[in-house]
């Protein structure tokens, strides 16, 4: 038992190393000897866990994807009944996940590098687009406002805060959210319903 636990254990550290190093050196610029030294294990017990480097990668995805499906079925269990309320939750959610999980950044960093591998994109997508649609039919859009444009937008908004966590932006990881959340607060001056 103590054998299994250890195992596990190990495999879990090499997980998330290779996360770590993916997600700051691109798949091209990792090796598993800079896997195998960041998480400081031999070189033999990565390779006894993976035989390659794209198992690796597509165990990265896996543990990012099942976090950010675990995200979406929490967020499906906290519905407030107000869908544009619940897309600003989700998208913020999946802001958090960005910023404190390893393996959810380095999936989103993978998945424009491998095509094979499974993209984070499409667990959220379909989940957002259900929520603008949502929140069309319910009235809760400015008329101008279609879910398909919303939908694009809560992308984009993604797509930047990840951008703004690997650095492209002065002001870092300390900031992204709480710019995240005030971008969306003003969003909603213009895509939600006439107040008058």
């Amino acid at each position: 038992m103590v054998k299994q636990e250890r195992a596990v254990r190990t495999r879990n550290t090499a997980v998330r190393a290779a996360a770590s190093e993916f997600y700051r050196a691109g798949y091209g610029g990792t090796s598993l000897k800079a896997i195998s030294q960041a998480a400081g294990i031999s070189m033999g017990a990565v390779t006894f866990h993976f035989d390659s480097k794209a198992e690796l990668a597509e165990a990265v995805a896996e543990e990012g994807c099942s976090a950010v499906r675990s995200a979406l079925d929490d967020a499906a269990g906290r519905r407030r009944g107000k869908a544009l309320d619940d897309l600003g939750s989700l998208l913020l959610e999946l802001a958090r996940l960005l910023r404190d999980d390893v393996t959810v950044r380095a999936s989103a960093h993978l998945a424009r590098e491998l095509p094979d591998i499974e993209d984070w994109t499409t667990l959220w997508h379909p989940v957002v687009a259900g929520l603008a649609q949502e929140a069309h039919e319910r009235g809760e859009l400015h008329a101008p406002a279609d879910p398909a444009s919303v939908t694009a937008l809560v992308a984009h908004l993604l797509w930047g805060a990840e951008a703004t966590l690997r650095g492209a932006y002065p002001d870092g990881e300390g900031a992204a959210l709480d710019q995240l959340e005030g971008v969306w607060l003003l969003v909603l001056e213009g895509i939600g319903p006439d107040s008058a």
